[in-house]
């Protein structure tokens, strides 16, 4: 009884030990947004006069209005393309499918920087010029797997008798697949959708290598650290971690629901 409390009481304290390492640093970044001193070493009062600051900034408020268009249209585009690739190997023999899955996995397993460097080299190769477009296309290219895995597991939930029956009918395959196959998979393409939002948004490593300025938000805060740390990166750091976890709690809820069903 004694050694089973023992190990309860290590564990829990490895684990707060943990949890503290990783969120207090988050925690006194976001107070230090409201304090109204430019100083991390004192606390001189409550403020949102970084924040104000913030909204007045035209570069980054330039650099927002890049980071949101390259991720919805990367989200859309990824989304897509996920979505039909996923449908596209599951439709497929085992032994390709089986390849084509592991190829997928590459992106996501494979470090940031050696895909960033990696995209830098083939746009210099081809003579794209680096700026926004090119940033574009590196993030639909790893935002692309993380959609196919989220709409994978719902086709093969999904009764493979429901698209043969429509076709049987006298429906269309291009009317089957978005009246049958869609809907049965919409769960998964949502999340998709919303993780590749989300890996967009948050990106900094290959929208570095694949960029020529400091055209995204997590790239103005990268800058700004190196020139030296202002209050005003902390709230804009602070707005940006709230966004992301509750892109993050969505998700997971919807993880949650879509285990239920």
């Amino acid at each position: 009884m004694r050694s089973s409390r023992l190990s309860r009481t290590v564990k829990g304290t490895y684990l707060a030990l943990v949890l503290a390492f990783l969120y207090v640093p988050i925690v006194i970044m976001i107070a230090l947004s409201f304090n109204s001193s430019v100083s991390r070493a004192e606390w001189t009062g409550f403020t949102l006069s970084w924040y104000e600051k913030l909204v007045h900034s035209d570069a980054i408020i330039a650099a927002l209005e890049v980071t949101l268009e390259v991720a919805v249209v990367a989200t859309v585009i990824s989304t897509v393309i996920g979505t039909l690739g996923a449908i596209g190997i599951h439709a497929m023999r085992k032994g390709w499918a089986t390849v084509l899955i592991n190829v997928s996995y590459l992106p996501m397993t494979t470090p940031d920087i050696v895909t960033g460097v990696s995209l830098m080299l083939m746009f210099i190769f081809m003579k794209v010029p680096l700026g926004k477009g090119t940033m574009l296309m590196a993030h639909i290219a790893f935002d692309t797997p993380y959609v196919l895995f989220s709409v994978m597991p719902r086709l093969q939930q999904m009764n493979p008798n429901l698209y043969e029956a429509a076709l049987d009918l006298g429906c269309h395959p291009v009317k089957a697949l978005w009246k049958v196959i869609l809907p049965e998979v919409m769960p998964g393409v949502v999340t998709g959708g919303l993780l590749a939002f989300t890996m967009s948004l948050d990106d900094f490593v290959i929208s570095y290598f694949t960029s020529s300025t400091d055209q995204n938000l997590s790239m103005i805060v990268y800058s700004a650290a190196r020139r030296g740390v202002e209050p005003t990166m902390y709230a804009l750091s602070t707005l940006m971690f709230l966004a992301i976890l509750a892109l993050l709690l969505l998700i997971n809820r919807r993880s949650g629901l879509e285990s239920v069903m």
